[in-house]
């Protein structure tokens, strides 16, 4: 990596999208939050371009016309479907193939600190983390229930300052637009991938560095982004 060999590196990861495929929960329970309010739901591309924001700013996005008092159950009835589906084995969030292998080689340098900033409850967070036996990669760990809704930086700045890290020596690794958005308003680098819930060319518009399509390429990008000397491009 670049600059000195030891010099802290934090890598921040979305979790919907990018560490786990959880799509078909998601569509899943927005159709029976929409049901319990009598609301045709939206398609599935249009529910699934949602993902990252917090739940209200997801319902205000997706039902522009509806009152807030409308958007409060409905986001209610969302969390308990959601966590009604997490009792069904069948119903899991599946980790991405080669996410696990990309965590532990990270994990390995003594340099690198791993982080999540994601627009799940802590809750929630820490189900999938206990699920997949996750946790003790994380110093780091930033949820939608205790921040402002994803593109505002806080969540990366809270990081930053509870690791001591730079903002050009932090990268976040999104799948979506507001992940993107995040880390340039906070000053760090980001690293789309392709195989979450938004387009490869809005993240390249957003200010993905790079977009990935595989996990295999994640550690090896981080690598050569921080070989440029470590500074987010303007």
């Amino acid at each position: 990596m670049s600059g000195s060999p030891n010099e802290p590196l934090l890598v921040i990861f979305d979790m919907d999208g990018t560490l786990v495929d959880s799509q078909h929960m998601i569509v899943a329970a927005l159709e029976t939050a929409f049901g319990s309010e009598g609301i045709a739901p939206p398609d599935r591309r249009t529910m699934l371009s949602i993902v990252g924001l917090s739940l209200i700013e997801a319902m205000q996005t997706l039902v522009s016309d509806a009152d807030g008092a409308v958007h409060v159950r409905l986001a209610e009835a969302y969390k308990a479907a959601f966590q009604d589906l997490r009792r069904h084995p069948e119903h899991r969030e599946p980790l991405y193939p080669g996410a696990l292998e990309a965590l532990g080689e990270l994990s390995a340098r003594d340099e690198v600190l791993l982080g999540i900033a994601t627009g799940k409850s802590r809750r929630g967070v820490d189900i999938v983390l206990g699920l997949h036996g996750l946790e003790r990669h994380f110093v780091t760990i930033q949820t939608a229930d205790r921040h402002p809704s994803k593109p505002h930086p806080s969540m990366v700045r809270k990081a930053l300052s509870e690791t001591g890290i730079a903002a050009n020596r932090a990268v976040v690794v999104g799948d979506t637009v507001f992940d993107m958005e995040m880390a340039r308003a906070a000053g760090a680098h980001a690293l789309g991938v392709s195989w979450g819930y938004h387009d490869v060319k809005h993240l390249a518009q957003a200010g993905a560095a790079r977009t990935l399509d595989r996990f295999a390429e994640v550690v090896p990008a981080i690598d050569q982004l921080f070989a440029r000397g470590g500074r987010a491009t303007e």
